[in-house]
């Protein structure tokens, strides 16, 4: 994309990169969608799979980088990353979900059946609001050793994949938080290097109770923190969570 590479070179700002984004997707969208179809950028609801709109996600994330949210380390900053990343592309973006979610891909077809597979829709605040409050009894993972930091931070993560507080769209918030939550601790993430197999593998053992692959991901890509790195947009569209 050209006015990807124009923001990146500083000619620019990022709300060009928006526009242009904006405009691709809404013609390919009308495309595809026929006399009868909807076309509007915002029409409909997220689904992981709504790869048509990729080009807008991505300059949405470009922005969130640049303009940060509040990191409080609870469920007001997942809503503010999903809210980010998606406002003006989807029509549910920042609301949680409100029914039981089965749908997820996934190649445990017994797990996609259950309706527990994931966390109960009513009560996602009453369960993030305990990981809140886990993450602030451990001071953030702040001023940890290396292998501690690494089995805290993938145990946090699998918490949240399971509370899965939007319909769609938390893999990537989950990134972006992850991320954060790493930097602001005093390390980075290096996403890149991670497979979208690696990350479903070792996200489907955790739901089993075996967070070791996990830890082993993890533990690859993790790095000390550069305060003027940009952590965020490197493997943000690496799919699904589950």
């Amino acid at each position: 994309m050209r006015a990807a590479a124009a923001y990146e070179r500083g000619l620019k700002p990022v709300t060009h990169l928006i526009d242009v984004a904006d405009e691709q997707t809404a013609m390919r969208l009308r495309a595809a969608a026929g006399p009868a179809g909807k076309d509007r950028l915002a029409a409909g609801s997220l689904d992981d799979h709504a790869t048509d709109r990729a080009d807008a996600v991505f300059a949405r994330t470009v922005l969130l980088a640049e303009r940060r949210w509040n990191p409080s380390g609870d469920l007001d900053e997942l809503t503010a990353i999903h809210k980010g990343l998606f406002e003006g592309v989807f029509e549910d973006a920042g609301k949680l979900r409100t029914s039981n979610t089965t749908r997820e891909v996934t190649n445990d077809r017994a797990r996609a059946a259950n309706p527990e597979a994931f966390f109960p829709a009513g009560l996602i605040e009453t369960g993030a609001h305990n990981i809140a409050m886990e993450l602030a009894d451990k001071r953030n993972l702040h001023a940890l050793d290396r292998d501690v930091f690494v089995h805290a931070f993938a145990s946090i993560y699998d918490e949240l994949g399971y509370l899965h507080p939007f319909r769609g769209g938390n893999a990537m918030v989950l990134r972006i938080f992850g991320s954060r939550l790493a930097h602001d601790a005093g390390w980075d993430l290096d996403w890149g290097s991670v497979t979208r197999e690696e990350y479903r593998s070792a996200k489907h053992s955790a739901y089993r109770g075996d967070t070791s692959a996990l830890e082993t991901m993890f533990d690859a890509i993790l790095r000390p923190a550069n305060p003027t790195r940009v952590f965020l947009i490197a493997g943000w569209n690496q799919g699904p969570a589950h």
